[in-house]
């Protein structure tokens, strides 16, 4: 009493299936899933492998001159 039975379930279902489409639950599926899959390998990546992705070292003030130089240099180049 006060559950749903498998009958209302299959009945459910079908009418689902008749008002979507099968390709477009299919597409639902598929973007759930991914969403899922991408959430949980978010979640499981270490701290240092965040720590990999960025270099945040300071660089001496006449190193970043030259390399700003050089970046104008290639510009004027291909230009």
């Amino acid at each position: 009493m006060g559950g749903i039975s498998i009958w209302q379930l299959l009945i459910i279902a079908v009418i689902v299936v008749l008002l979507f489409g099968t390709k477009k639950l299919r597409g639902i599926g598929g973007d759930l899933g991914g969403a899922v899959k991408g959430f949980k390998k978010a979640m499981s990546e270490d701290e240092s492998d965040k720590k990999k992705d960025a270099d945040f070292e300071q660089k001496a003030v006449e190193q970043q001159k030259t390399d700003a130089t050089a970046e104008t240099k290639k510009d004027k180049e291909q230009a």
